[in-house]
Order: structure tokens, then sequence, then C-alpha cells
């Protein structure tokens, strides 16, 4: 294969990132080769595609060419300015952990103080605690997610979402538990 299509992205195409190795490139090759062969019930246009993206990334030079017209190619914002501030996808991983271990820790924080502190016109407390603490479930989540797509592509957790998501909400169950049980028979 002389030609490639340089505004074809074949690094996408693979499912692999653009600094994989060759030895990932053929790997996931063979994955995506077996998920889309027409003898397997896969798309032919598909395997297609996936061949001409293996061609160009397995040969060194053909993918250092093909490299270099994609950066040529792509165009270049040199006075970029934003339109608007940066949503909450940008805070990065550590500020998804961060926010949610400060709402888990606030939460917790003021159920403890209500618990040792019994007094009745303290309810409200226990009420917006258990909220902050629910919140900051949600925001937990949102790291375990930001975490998992932080990952390369060719990580072998990153496949295995739905696993994340029971470990996720079986320690979250079992925490809530322990929890009810600390408040209620702890002191």
């Amino acid at each position: 294969m002389n030609q490639f299509d340089s505004n074809k992205d074949y690094y996408g195409v693979l499912g692999v990132d653009k600094d994989a190795s060759q030895r990932d490139i053929d790997r996931q090759y063979k994955r995506e080769a077996a998920k889309h062969h027409p003898d397997r019930g896969g798309n032919e246009e598909q395997m297609k595609t996936v061949n001409e993206a293996y061609g160009v990334l397995k040969d060194a030079t053909l993918r250092r060419a093909y490299d270099e017209s994609r950066t040529t190619t792509a165009p270049r914002f040199t006075d970029f300015v934003p339109a608007s501030t940066p949503t909450a996808r940008d805070v990065g991983v550590l500020g998804h952990c961060l926010s949610a271990f400060l709402c888990l820790f606030t939460g917790l924080f003021l159920l403890f103080l209500v618990r040792i502190q019994w007094i009745g016109f303290l309810w409200p407390l226990a009420i917006v605690a258990v909220l902050v603490v629910a919140f900051g479930v949600l925001l937990a989540r949102s790291a375990m997610v930001a975490v998992n797509d932080s990952l390369p592509v060719t990580n072998r957790f990153k496949r295995h979402t739905r696993l994340q998501e029971v470990a996720f909400w079986t320690v979250i169950v079992t925490s809530a538990y322990g929890l009810y049980l600390l408040l209620t028979y702890g002191y």
C-alpha cells in the first residue's frame, strides 16, 4: 500500500493511541479483525477500513509519513480564544476526585456532628448532611468515570465498565450499611 488518506483517522479506526507501540497496534488489529470479519458476521466495509488502517500503521515509514501529513494538513488556530469558560469536564481527574472527597468528608462530618450532639432541632442539618453525602457519591462516580476515560485505549481495565460499576455500588452500599451501624450502635 503506497497511498493513504490523510483525512482518515487510522488510529481511531483501530482504537489505539497515537503513540501506541507496534505490538499494541498488532494486538488491536487482531481484535478488530475478529470483530468485523465478514465470515464472523461483521461488516465488509468496516473490515476494509480496518485493513487499510493497519496497512498504514504497521509499516514504520508509512506511519511516519501519515503522521507528518496529518500534522501539516491539520488546521492551526494561533489566535484561538475560547468563547466561554471551561466546562466541568475540563477540571481533570484530580479535580473530580478532590471534589468528591470534600463532599463526602463534609457530609460525614455533619452526620457525626448531629449524632454526637443529638439535639432535636438539628434534624434539618442531618437531612442536609445526607444530601451532601449523596451528592458526594455522585461526584465519586463521576471521578471513577473520569479516571476510566483517562486510561489509554489499550488498557485492559478500560473495557470492564460494568464490573467497575458493580464494584463501585457494592462499596457504596456496604459503606452506607456500615455507617448506619456505626451511627446507630457505635455510641
